[in-house]
């Protein structure tokens, strides 16, 4: 089968999907992101490109904090809502339950299974996007979402952007044991 090329419009392809917190002016705000990642691990930093003219920005500089909260498939009519509409116009907040960590300066979900609280590391201007990396200073998990103490991807139930046609999906089956399968497939080889 031939590769062919098919533009750009893919980008990184699927991209997971979060809700970002921040405090403007004193009141918590909420936005849609799939533009995020892990970018270091000791400690542990997180990275996400946000567009120069979002609401959001301004929040992060001006408290240096941010939460990254990931929601479930079933909130994804409420998540993509955060994503179509300003903070400086609506009240985005009003939709969930909010609560601060150890910042208390960055607000996050209670409704999201999953919840990390950051304190911005650095800044990075891009072309048409901000690059904020922040440090996580703290993970949050409702117990039902966990199995061993650890979080359950199953129970968690998160969902991706494919961002060429514009559509959420769910995750999917487990496939395998990360860092184990490929140990499977070095065995065949000998």
């Amino acid at each position: 089968m031939e590769k062919v090329e098919i533009g750009l419009s893919g980008f990184a392809y699927p991209m997971p999907c979060a809700l970002v917190g921040v405090d403007v002016n004193d009141k918590p705000n909420y936005l849609t992101i799939a533009w995020f990642t892990m970018v270091n691990s000791k400690p542990p930093y997180l990275g996400m490109a946000l567009g120069k003219a979002r609401y959001t920005n301004q929040g992060i500089k001006e408290k240096g904090s941010f939460s990254v909260n990931i929601p479930s498939s079933d909130m994804a009519e409420v998540t993509d809502y955060c994503g179509i509409v300003s903070g400086d116009k609506s009240d985005k907040a009003q939709e969930f339950t909010t609560f601060y960590g150890k910042l208390k300066t960055a607000p996050m979900i209670r409704e999201c299974p999953y919840n990390l609280e950051c304190r911005l590391v650095e800044t990075v201007e891009l072309p048409s996007n901000q690059f904020f990396i922040g440090e996580i200073v703290a993970a949050y998990a409702d117990e039902r979402y966990l199995t061993d103490g650890v979080p359950d991807m199953k129970k968690i139930d998160p969902f991706v952007l494919s961002m060429a046609d514009a559509r959420y999906f769910g995750i999917g089956k487990h496939l395998g044991k990360a860092w184990d399968m490929g140990k499977k497939f070095l065995a065949k080889k000998k």
